[in-house]
């Protein structure tokens, strides 16, 4: 059956001309003098889409809109807005709107929008089915994937949860350990209490201790009031020490006791301080082979160990590749506010060919920045970074070995590189790429890049690479 389409618009004559548009197309037009008018149809048909007027008495576009989304109409909206009217329909965007078109306007134009808003009405609902349908096979929707691996995690998640066994996680960065802790939280006994991260290798040894602790006034210069420490923020809740093994000595001696007697000392304090929280940890290192090393502590090691959970790298769940390219194309869409994308065949064989050092967390920005920086509706290989395509491009056995042969550009003469020498080559090529696409803007780009500013700026200085030096193209 062809969609019908709601007309809501109090000029007739702008009404019969719209609705003779749509059925040469082929829609069934449905007229409203009015926005009241409009509600009243909408809760009798079934509308796939509506065109509306934003200058309307009684009752305006935008409050229309702001009308249709309160009673839970989730469908496309194209205003019709007269030039000057600007201002408006960058308020109906922000609340939601689809597009808008400005008077006059050609046939075609309202065509090629309605079309496009079907299009993304269809592929949201495809997506709304399969993460029901990927809910429904796991029950966690934190999580994404249906590989064989991540459903032993799942079911460890579901032995853990409700005791309040210390659990550490185990798995390269990015395989989303931080995911896993939130799901063991949600599914607890403390789900109505805090989740506390943090990350102990993002902060220097003296910032971390009062991070973790607290300090009292005064414990040293700078502490001008009294600090509460994660324990105190998160009691009753869960605690996820992120990336543990990289924690001092000193610290890891002062986490220990607490563990011991969960009770801790603010820094600069002396009253022991009594509280109740689950331990999470997390870390990508070999712990035992920091131990051997002298560097991380057995006792402590045991304590945080009780239960441990590994996460599989996205190599071995390629299987989940489809589920992530789709959830991820539809999280960004809505997050970066972008029309919903597809990716070409060509395009979904390389992602799902590529080895993914960087795990969900790389595949996760990639999928962000094509869906943002590509301009037609289907991504293309274009699109991909060159690190990418450049990766894909090479012949299979020629990765098997611990270095890889690259002819010279403009010459026959081959090139050995290590392996660390290909990765940071990629590594540099990707920044520049990513620098470029936002106009040098460092902000931006490391926004792209799903890294800190800090972290950015600090990669772009290991490179060498000038942000004022590059210019928009030069790929």
């Amino acid at each position: 059956m062809s969609p019908k389409i709601l007309i809501v618009e109090d000029e007739p004559n702008m009404r019969k001309t719209l609705s003779s548009i749509l059925e040469e197309e082929g829609f069934l037009p449905v007229q409203a003098a009015q926005a009241k008018e409009g509600l009243k149809i909408l809760s009798k048909e079934n509308i796939s889409l509506v065109i509306s007027d934003i200058k309307m008495p009684q009752m305006d576009g935008i409050q229309f809109l702001r009308q249709m989304r309160s009673k839970g109409y989730d469908i496309p909206v194209i205003f019709i807005t007269a030039y000057g009217s600007f201002d408006s329909a960058v308020e109906a965007l922000r609340l939601g709107a689809y597009d808008y078109i400005t008077k006059p306007f050609e046939p075609e134009t309202v065509i090629h929008t309605i079309q496009h808003a079907l299009e993304h009405k269809k592929l949201t609902e495809e997506n709304i089915y399969l993460k029901e349908e990927l809910q429904r096979k796991s029950g966690f929707e934190e999580l994404i994937g249906d590989a064989g691996c991540m459903k032993k995690v799942y079911a460890l998640i579901e032995k853990v949860a409700q005791s309040k066994v210390p659990v550490l996680l185990r798995g390269e960065s990015g395989t989303g350990k931080e995911l896993v802790a939130r799901a063991i939280h949600k599914r607890s006994g403390r789900k109505d209490k805090n989740f506390v991260v943090i990350n102990c290798g993002a902060l220097p040894e003296t910032l971390l201790e009062s991070e973790i602790f607290g300090h009292e006034k005064g414990a040293f210069t700078g502490a001008d009031k009294k600090k509460l420490g994660i324990f105190e923020v998160g009691n009753e809740g869960t605690i996820f020490l992120d990336e543990i093994g990289d924690l001092s000595l000193s610290v890891q001696m002062k986490l220990l006791r607490f563990l011991q007697s969960e009770e801790f000392i603010r820094v600069g304090g002396i009253a022991p301080i009594k509280v109740d929280v689950r331990i999470i940890s997390a870390t990508n290192k070999n712990l035992e082979k920091l131990i051997e090393e002298k560097k991380f502590r057995d006792d402590l090691y045991y304590r945080i160990n009780t239960v441990s959970i590994n996460i599989p790298p996205l190599r071995d769940r390629k299987d989940d590749i489809p589920l992530l390219i789709d959830h991820f194309l539809k999280k960004y869409s809505k997050e970066d506010n972008v029309p919903l994308k597809k990716v070409s065949t060509e395009v979904f064989r390389i992602i799902c060919e590529y080895p993914w050092r960087g795990n969900v967390r790389e595949l996760e920005n990639l999928i962000r920045a094509v869906l943002v920086l590509s301009k037609e509706n289907i991504i293309k290989i274009e699109d991909l970074p060159p690190v990418i395509r450049r990766i894909n491009s090479h012949d299979a056995s020629s990765q098997e070995h611990n270095d890889i042969s690259l002819s010279s550009s403009g010459s026959e003469q081959k090139e050995t590189f290590s392996f660390k020498q290909i990765r940071e080559k990629a590594e540099k090529e990707y920044l520049i790429y990513i620098l470029r696409q936002a106009q040098g803007n460092i902000t931006r780009a490391s926004k792209l890049a799903g890294l800190s500013r800090r972290h950015f700026y600090d990669k772009l200085q290991q490179y060498g690479i000038e942000p004022r030096k590059l210019r928009i193209g030069n790929f």
